[in-house]
């Protein structure tokens, strides 16, 4: 609205203005030698304004035709994007598909019309990895790691397909390269620890896993990689504190220090660990510290049950202890309660039959015969398993040797926490 007032106001004055030099008559004449040119006012004027009139419909006209050749390349370079749009939604449809080779036809289609983008260079190598074609899906990753826009893509892709193939040596160069070209990428710190997984580098394990990750096994696997004394004994110590649940860091912790003369916080370390969660490799480990007379490993077994005293654990170490001890009546109480308990597992009904015979002999043999039923009943007794194959092992160790998978091995097949 307000430009539209503006043109009708300059219409007015320039009417206004030729009103006015109308009205002022007079003649323009125009000398040429002996030629001499004379026209009123009013016709110089209106010659003047078709005059130019002419000369910007000329030069319009040539400015038009100059832009011809570009306006019509720029016609066909939008026509050509937008028939390459086409092929690659067409494409992206057929990968989703599961079609890759249709896909890799329209892709062709839009990499006649585009040329090789990044964007088309990346389609075309999943639709060949979807084929089954990783060596063709190399080089248009190596396409794309040439090209500066579109490295970390490349290498990316690169790098994918060595960890699949277990290329694990050329792994480590490509994800080198990857984090100079893409410092921080979250997705590659993950990638680098999945692969030091895998080698058992155990260390960087350690220095590139999440707050998620098991740090207590982590830091004890280094631990045991490690060929410094000093800087084994803090992974140890580190694998303690991050998970005191965790019975090997306790143990390995605990010998380092009576190992090296600390007696007393090694049966600390002990201590809290059972008092966390009791295990019977710790019961084994704090009973080896005890005086070898039967009397006195039953006062070490009750010392340490004190940390836990109601846990199964406790009251199975505290019968045994007793039952190797002779004090039958005591055994009895603790074996007969931990049997009650929920989770009671073979070990506590093999050790009322021991008990069995050790007070009745043959003469007891029907109590024998129902603790010996009761044993072949009872769950089995819990260990060190595999939770990806399944396959028992006597020790904990950060690898499984049966299907080499990392971190896979928990006490009785189940994970912590």
């Amino acid at each position: 609205m307000k430009r539209a007032i503006k043109l009708l106001v300059l219409a007015a004055l320039a009417i206004a203005a030729a009103l006015w030099l109308t009205g002022l008559g007079g003649t323009v004449e125009l000398r040429l030698g002996d030629w001499l040119i004379a026209a009123p006012l009013a016709v110089t004027l209106v010659l003047l304004a078709v005059l130019f009139a002419v000369l910007h419909l000329v030069l319009r006209t040539i400015g038009w035709l100059r832009g011809w050749p570009a306006r019509r390349r720029l016609r066909l370079r939008l026509s050509a994007h937008e028939q390459a749009e086409g092929a690659v939604t067409r494409a992206l449809v057929r990968l989703a598909a599961g079609a890759p080779e249709q896909a890799l036809l329209e892709l062709g289609r839009a990499r006649r019309l585009l040329g090789d983008n990044p964007q088309l260079l990346l389609l075309a190598a999943e639709a060949e990895r979807q084929a089954g074609r990783e060596e063709a899906a190399a080089g248009h990753f190596r396409a794309l790691a040439a090209r500066e826009d579109s490295r970390f893509l490349g290498l990316r892709g690169l790098l994918r397909q060595a960890v699949a193939q277990r290329d694990f040596e050329g792994a480590r160069q490509l994800a080198e390269q990857a984090e100079k070209a893409e410092p921080g990428a979250a997705w590659l710190r993950q990638e680098r620890a999945e692969m030091a997984l895998a080698t058992a580098a155990w260390r960087e394990a350690l220095s590139l896993a999440p707050a998620t990750a098991p740090r207590a096994a982590l830091s004890l696997a280094a631990a045991r990689e490690e060929t410094d004394p000093l800087k084994a004994a803090e992974l140890e110590r580190q694998a303690f504190i991050a998970d005191p649940a965790f019975a090997p860091a306790v143990l390995a912790h605990a010998a380092r220090l009576e190992a090296e003369g600390s007696h007393r916080r090694a049966r600390q370390v002990l201590e809290q660990g059972w008092q966390v969660a009791p295990h019977p490799d710790i019961a084994r480990a704090w009973l080896d510290l005890a005086p070898p007379e039967p009397l006195e490993r039953v006062k070490a077994a009750e010392a340490l049950a004190r940390r836990n005293p109601d846990h199964l654990e406790s009251r199975l170490m505290v019968g045994e202890a007793a039952l190797r001890a002779g004090l039958t009546g005591r055994s009895r109480a603790e074996l007969q309660t931990a049997a009650a308990m929920s989770g009671a597992d073979r070990r506590v009904f093999e050790a009322l039959a021991a008990l069995e015979r050790l007070e009745q002999g043959d003469a007891g043999h029907m109590a024998l015969a129902r603790a010996e039923a009761a044993a072949q009943a009872a769950p089995e007794a819990p260990g060190w398993r595999c939770g990806h194959c399944g396959t028992d092992h006597a020790h904990w160790s950060p690898r499984c040797d049966s299907c080499g998978t990392a971190l896979s091995i928990h006490w009785n097949g189940v994970a912590a926490g």
